[in-house]
């Protein structure tokens, strides 16, 4: 990929992320030390008043892969998201990105969003890239 191949407006290929499952909750749980009972535990969940809901970080991982996915990780310098609405167990998580501007020096920025299957955003970010130019 090379800084003149991308437009402001490009959109990148949609990822598609299986549903949201308990087990995958788990296995974060143990894999990020993150063992929050309201990720796992089905009572504490109803407790909140929310029922199990997934890690943020994990649909924050999804969302960097999806950016990592479409522009070699070696050339992205930044990523920051805001997380906007719970994740739930059985939620399909869609990734969408696009690039809303270029700038000097071969620097790239873009918008990244994980979604449900209902357009819900879950996270939102953007993200900085440097890329190589076909120049060189």
């Amino acid at each position: 990929m090379f800084f003149e191949e991308l437009e402001e407006g490009f959109s990148f290929p949609t990822i598609y992320k299986d549903a949201i499952t308990r087990l995958q909750l788990v296995k974060f749980a143990g894999a990020s030390g993150d063992f929050n009972p309201l990720h796992t535990i089905e009572e504490v969940g109803k407790q909140a008043g929310t029922g199990i809901i997934a890690h943020g970080m994990l649909i924050m991982g999804m969302a960097s892969q999806g950016v990592t996915t479409w522009i070699p990780r070696k050339y992205v310098n930044k990523i920051s998201v805001r997380f906007r609405k719970m994740t739930l167990p059985g939620e399909e998580i869609q990734v969408t990105g696009k690039i809303l501007e270029k700038r000097e020096g071969n620097r790239v920025v873009g918008e990244v969003l994980a979604q449900n299957a209902s357009g819900e955003v879950k996270v939102a970010g953007i993200f900085e890239a440097t890329l190589p130019s076909k120049a060189v």
